[in-house]
């Protein structure tokens, strides 16, 4: 558990580094089929070295001190047994484009580990409800990031590297869509093919742990 918990410290400092996250945005790592470990309730940057997360059930109502949009997390554990860590992040291209109702297409490199697009919830709503919180995970479905509309984003990992990872991603896949509609030629250009995308979303070579070491470089319980 104690490796558990430092890993939720360094995802939740390595997000906040990234500036994918504000004063809100939290992660979480699945600890067995019925628990998981979510960062402290405060701003991510500011968790302090050997500040402990919370443990919350999978199923039921959140304990005392835990916020109200972990319930997407639950709903998620619930429903994809392959999926290890969450991680709740407002990127501001993320942001940018899911205010505007889009979500970012599969144009690029990082692009290729959402194929064809990311899901888009498209509802403001916040998720402190179990209902709002379902409607996300359902939504997000096989999917390894679902954006919600005008209120940034949840990624979905096998491992906290690879969630944290898929956030970086998915905010520069943000960044380039943005910059191709604002091209004004971003209907005419080319998208990754399924052949494409398939060949090029590898976790192969130690991909998620690169980015990690990067994300995490500098931290002091790194």
């Amino acid at each position: 558990m104690q490796e558990i918990q430092r890993k939720v410290r360094l995802g939740a400092r390595a997000l906040a580094k990234a500036g994918l996250v504000n004063a809100y945005g939290h992660c979480s790592i699945r600890v067995s089929d019925s628990v998981f470990v979510v960062c402290a309730p405060k701003p991510m940057g500011l968790i302090g070295v050997g500040e402990a997360g919370l443990e919350v059930p999978v199923e039921g109502p959140l304990p005392d001190g835990v916020l109200g949009e972990v319930r997407v997390h639950q709903q998620i554990y619930q429903r994809r047994p392959d999926v290890k860590s969450v991680c709740r992040v407002l990127p501001p291209s993320v942001l940018a484009l899911s205010a505007l109702g889009i979500a970012p297409k599969a144009r690029h490199g990082f692009g290729a580990y959402f194929y064809p697009e990311v899901p888009l919830w498209n509802n403001p709503a916040l998720l402190r409800s179990d209902e709002n919180a379902a409607a996300v995970a359902e939504t997000l479905g096989n999917a390894s990031a679902v954006v919600m509309r005008g209120n940034g984003a949840v990624t979905a990992g096998h491992s906290i590297e690879q969630a944290v990872t898929l956030a970086w991603f998915l905010e520069d896949t943000a960044r380039v869509e943005l910059a191709a509609l604002g091209s004004g030629v971003g209907d005419a250009a080319p998208l990754f093919t399924l052949e494409q995308a398939t060949a090029r979303a590898t976790w192969a070579g130690n991909v998620a742990e690169r980015m990690w070491a990067y994300l995490t470089a500098g931290d002091p319980e790194a």
